[in-house]
């Protein structure tokens, strides 16, 4: 029976480890604003989106897209510590049909 041999490794320099510093600190909310939109015809990409922030935890904001039926979906939202988070959504516009569903019972056949 052969024993197992340990290769000798060399000793690495391990750097010591340095204490975790943050840059500011965590609770601290910064007020923001942005403003997107997208509109590709050719792939019938629309839809757009901005939101805002006091800083305060208070946010404002809405998105909207071009959903399949050719009908806008928007969606207006509010969000802070107090209320939570709510949104309203719209949809305007798309395809309506005056036709109505009407099934049909078909005839009873015995066999």
């Amino acid at each position: 029976m052969s024993q197992y041999v340990v290769p000798a490794y060399p000793a690495y320099h391990v750097a010591p480890a340095k204490a975790y510093v943050p840059i500011a600190p965590v609770n601290e909310q910064t007020p923001y604003s942005f403003v997107y939109s997208v509109n590709d015809p050719s792939t019938y990409d629309v839809k757009s989106q901005a939101e805002s922030s006091d800083g305060n935890g208070n946010v404002k904001g809405f998105y909207s897209l071009l959903e399949a039926d050719g009908s806008t979906r928007t969606v207006e939202y509010t969000a802070d510590d107090y209320n939570g988070f709510n949104a309203v959504v719209k949809k305007e516009g798309g395809y309506t049909s005056d036709i109505a569903y009407k099934p049909t019972a078909a005839p009873y056949k015995p066999y």
